[in-house]
């Protein structure tokens, strides 16, 4: 069954497409996706066909992605995207709520539990622990397609993905920075020994940094975010959601 269209507005007045998927129990799944990445597209509807088996789902476009409205701040704002999906899915009834979050939504995932708090518990994949990441190849084309006029013109083609053009000001504090906050809220860490963007110290320097109730699942094998997670792997993580 196609998921239910939704219309949220942030407290900034940002317009969020989202979708929500019905569970039949108390849990609702808010799934933040990673850069230029939307929750319509097919990888994104498989992973909340599985969590679906658990519980409730809204899967949003959060800000400059796919058919929402404003720009991307790459992390930054998105917390206030999540925000209005954790009050909706609050509004539908649901009386627990874990953000499940992807690489840039895994940072967004952390930053909104440690800023906004209101969810009862935080899943966070292949996030980066810090900004300004461009020790491999993949992130210093990220962060072309971020910082370049001609970059932010080729995912706006490529992707659909409109960022804005006049980067941070002033620099959000990184999820490292932050992830100590979180506490008690229980947090699940999961990154990928063979992440092609993000090498394993990231997740190392979030778990040092964050506080119990944590954990750090390290994958063998396992790449990066939306892309490489595997049934298997995500109904792990809904089963390690329902157990908290």
């Amino acid at each position: 069954m196609a998921p239910e269209p939704l219309t949220l507005y942030t407290s900034d007045g940002v317009r969020i497409d989202a979708g929500h998927s019905p569970g039949q129990d108390d849990l609702c799944f808010v799934v933040a996706h990673g850069f230029t990445c939307s929750w319509r597209q097919p990888m994104l509807r498989r992973i909340s066909r599985v969590l679906n088996l658990y519980g409730g789902v809204i899967g949003l476009d959060m800000r400059g992605h796919g058919r929402s409205g404003g720009r991307s701040t790459v992390g930054d704002r998105e917390v206030l995207d999540v925000d209005a999906a954790v009050r909706e899915a609050r509004q539908l009834g649901y009386q627990r709520v874990a953000v499940t979050g992807f690489s840039m939504g895994g940072a967004v995932a952390l930053r909104h539990a440690a800023l906004h708090g209101g969810v009862d518990a935080v899943v966070s994949v292949s996030a980066p622990a810090r900004w300004y990441y461009r020790d491999t190849v993949p992130m210093r084309r990220v962060h072309w397609a971020i910082e370049r006029r001609v970059g932010r013109m080729a995912v706006r083609l490529a992707r659909g993905t409109r960022i804005a053009p006049d980067g941070w000001h002033p620099v959000p504090m990184a999820p490292h920075e932050l992830v100590g906050r979180i506490a008690p809220v229980p947090l699940l860490l999961v990154h990928g020994d063979a992440d092609p963007f993000l090498p394993l110290e990231h997740a190392h320097q979030l778990y040092e940094a964050a506080q119990a109730p944590r954990e750090l699942w390290v994958e063998p094998g396992f790449g990066h975010a939306e892309v490489a997670a595997t049934p298997q792997l995500i109904k792990r993580l809904a089963t390690w959601t329902r157990a908290r």
